[in-house]
């Protein structure tokens, strides 16, 4: 081995124990164990794949989770269809599509307020250890349901019980009182240039 390959093995060891000096002490200090309000938002694509990641990671820890989408309509997309056939998944989707789509305030309202009505049951069972609302953030931009009673619904939920909101546009307010906040934004999609949603991708 060359001097000068010495050299950069012995920089490289030198910077990856104080990295590991520096992460040890982190997790040391992280001592609090409770629910997390996680918020997926932005423009770009990946929201709810990103939690239904993390419906898939929850399961494996054996806990049982609720899913209750809302905006969204259709009961054909590959998510719904594997997770459905998960003993501790209970799904609902509680939306008639896309606002777009049904160009119906009074209806959108309806569905989101019977989307809620499943959200709070969900958040009131401390046996859930997972709630993933999905696209509520659509129905808090357009203020189908009011802020305020989602924050504090959301608030008195059981202790060690996890919630993920996703969705374009994420309020303020649910920024401010979530733990961990992602934004996702567009580089590119396939869309723009002609390309179809894909099953296994898209839907």
């Amino acid at each position: 081995m060359s001097e000068q390959d010495q050299g950069l093995n012995q920089r490289h060891a030198d910077r990856m124990a104080r990295k590991k000096a520096v992460v040890d002490a982190k997790i040391e200090a992280a001592r609090v164990e409770r629910g997390l309000l996680l918020v997926n938002t932005g423009n770009g694509k990946g929201k709810s794949t990103a939690a239904f990641g993390l419906l898939a990671r929850a399961l494996g820890h054996g806990q049982r989770a609720v899913v209750v989408q809302f905006v969204k309509g259709r009961s054909d997309t590959g998510e719904e269809a594997f997770y459905r056939n998960q003993p501790n998944v209970t799904w609902h989707v509680m939306g008639e599509g896309f606002t777009w789509e049904t160009q119906n305030r009074e209806r959108d309202i309806a569905a989101a307020k019977q989307g809620w009505t499943q959200a709070q049951q969900a958040m009131q069972d401390s046996s859930v250890g997972v709630v993933i609302l999905d696209e509520l953030n659509i129905v808090l931009k357009y203020h189908y349901l009011e802020l305020a009673d989602v924050l504090a619904d959301i608030a008195a939920r059981p202790a060690m019980q996890h919630v993920v909101v996703t969705g374009r546009a994420a309020p303020p307010e649910l920024i401010e009182q979530a733990d961990t906040v992602t934004e996702m934004n567009m580089v590119k999609h396939a869309f723009k240039n002609g390309v179809q949603a894909m099953p296994g991708v898209e839907w």
